[in-house]
């Protein structure tokens, strides 16, 4: 709901400050009074084109600033919020500036954002409806949300049910795009797991190999030193161990003399002892040495496909293992990504069959709502002047989306005879206006009202009517704006009597120049701006008149 609006230096008007409340709100005034400046300024702010004719002759640049009360629907504040804009006490602040070369800037909530968020976030906030507002109006996802208003259609099961079919396909697209090369990867893996598994490493085998080919490529050379050190031991009559023994005998012939040398043979005991271990040692070693081609060759073959694997797949028999867990690891999960695509597929399928069987619910639900929609809307147009208008709606199938599998096109036939065409074919913006009139009296709820309204603009919606016509609008604007605020630029004093707020709009002269003014009416005032409208003078006659129209429309 539009609470406040700034206007600076944007065409005739120099300064302008007004605020607005809930209900239904009429503009008045004299032709060229500027009126429409003020609808333009609320299209800057939602979006619309702006160009340097805009800004006041001599001024450097205009300002149009507006503070709305948000909807109460999450819907519209986590819109804004996505657009990381802020928000105060349920409140934000738009503005747009006209530069006089023709640029533009706007802001939110003081935050500099592009023209095009301001038109993302005008749905959320209120339409315009006019020669040059009714782009809402024309849009085909715009008529399918009035459309589902309508019917009070519950989209919720449906968009709930394409996620899941449309995850489900995102998922499967995703799992064919790498098929191929998950393919190409699962018979590498396939190849590097059994070739590592066909030699079978062990940590540390080919260090142990490695000893064991050493020792069978010399077993001669072994067995002439083993034997060479075992005789120079044990085995000679001049063996050390023969050498030790006579030196034994001797320090215990001198330790009976001198009983000081008696540890000397304590000594030499035990090196005696440890010697003969050596001998003993070398003597068994000796008896398992054997020359062993068959075994030499087998521990070469051995030794050649373990460096083959570590060629490949590391510098190590560690690296080895570890590549081959990983390996067999990725194998695994290749197997159960083709079986998780089976799942996915089955998943996919059910989640379409349900999608679908929501979709056509919906549809004919859509189809029953049109045909009542269709014949009230012509009820509405044939009220407001346009009598043997006929209005249709189209459907077609789309492609799925969260909304359905529908797509519609209202279209209208103002003249017998004619063919109904799309809306945008209509030139009058009178007509334009009715029709959004018809559409938004069908759609709305009477008596529901809730904390925070869009804001809904009607211009020229009084063009080519008058009388029982006239008085058909204002009921249904008001009606209207028991669930919206309503702003309307009138002419006819039988639509401005229903408004619970009355401002009119003056151009005078001031300093040389024109400018434009707004005031609210109240009281007198007012009483004497609708006499104003209905003969142009105050007479007695049109002011009796415009206190039984106040009368009339307050009473409903």
């Amino acid at each position: 709901m539009l609470v406040e609006l700034m206007v600076e230096n944007l065409a005739v008007i120099e300064r302008l400050r007004v605020r607005f409340h809930s209900g239904f709100h009429v503009l008045s005034g004299e032709t060229g009074s500027g009126k429409s400046i003020v609808v333009d300024a609320l299209g800057l702010l939602f979006g619309g084109r702006a160009s340097a004719e805009m800004v006041r002759t001599g001024c450097e640049r205009a300002r149009v600033s507006g503070i709305f009360e948000l909807p109460g629907d999450a819907g519209a504040r986590t819109l804004i919020e996505s657009l990381g804009v802020g928000i105060e006490e349920g409140e934000i602040l738009l503005e747009r500036e006209i530069l006089a070369n023709g640029k533009s800037r706007a802001f939110a909530a003081s935050r500099p954002i592009t023209a095009g968020l301001l038109r993302d976030l005008a749905p959320a906030l209120g339409d315009i409806h006019g020669q040059h507002g009714q782009q809402r109006l024309f849009d085909r996802a715009e008529q399918l949300e009035m459309l589902d208003e309508f019917a009070r259609a519950r989209r919720e099961p449906v968009s709930r049910l394409f996620e899941a079919w449309h995850g489900a396909r995102k998922e499967l697209e995703a799992l064919d795009q790498t098929e191929s090369e998950r393919l190409r990867l699962a018979d590498l893996w396939s190849y590097q797991v059994k070739e590592i598994e066909g030699v079978s490493p062990k940590a540390g085998e080919d260090e142990t190999l490695e000893h064991e080919r050493k020792l069978l490529q010399n077993v001669t050379r072994l067995e002439e030193n083993a034997a060479g050190a075992y005789e120079a031991l044990y085995d000679s009559p001049s063996s050390a161990l023969t050498q030790i023994r006579q030196a034994h005998k001797r320090i215990e012939e001198l330790s009976r003399i001198d009983t000081g040398l008696a540890p000397l043979g304590e000594t030499l005991r035990s090196v005696e002892a440890l010697l003969q271990d050596v001998a003993y040692t070398l003597r068994d070693y000796l008896g398992r040495l054997e020359a062993d081609p068959a075994r030499l060759d087998q521990v070469e073959s051995r030794l050649e496909a373990l460096a083959r694997l570590k060629r490949k797949y590391g510098g190590t028999l560690g690296e080895v293992i570890e590549f081959h867990e990983t390996a067999r690891r990725k194998l695994e999960s290749a197997v159960d990504a083709e079986a998780h695509r089976g799942e996915l597929r089955a998943r996919e399928e059910r989640a379409a069959a349900d999608y679908r069987a929501a979709a056509r619910e919906l549809s004919e639900a859509r189809r029953e709502a049109a045909a009542r929609l269709e014949r009230q809307v012509e009820q509405e147009l044939a009220a407001l002047a346009m009598e043997g208008t006929r209005f249709r709606i189209a459907f077609s199938e789309g492609p799925w989306t969260a909304n359905g599998l529908d797509a519609v096109e209202f279209l209208i036939a103002p003249n017998p005879g004619e063919e109904p065409r799309a809306l945008d074919r209509i030139a009058s913006g009178g007509e334009l206006s009715r029709v959004a009139l018809a559409l938004k009296a069908c759609v709305a709820l009477p008596g529901q009202a809730s904390a925070a309204r869009r804001t809904l603009v009607f211009d020229e919606v009084d063009a080519g009517i008058g009388g029982r016509a006239a008085e058909t609008v204002g009921r249904r604007l008001k009606q209207i704006a028991a669930t919206n605020q309503v702003l309307c630029v009138t002419h006819l004093a039988q639509i401005a009597g229903f408004a619970d707020h009355h401002y009119t709009v003056e151009k005078r002269e001031e300093r040389g120049r024109m400018v434009a003014a707004i005031e609210e009416l109240e009281g007198e005032a007012r009483t004497r701006e609708i006499s104003r409208m209905l003969s142009g003078r105050h007479t007695p006659e049109a002011l009796k008149h415009a206190e039984q129209l106040i009368r009339r429309d307050a009473s409903g």
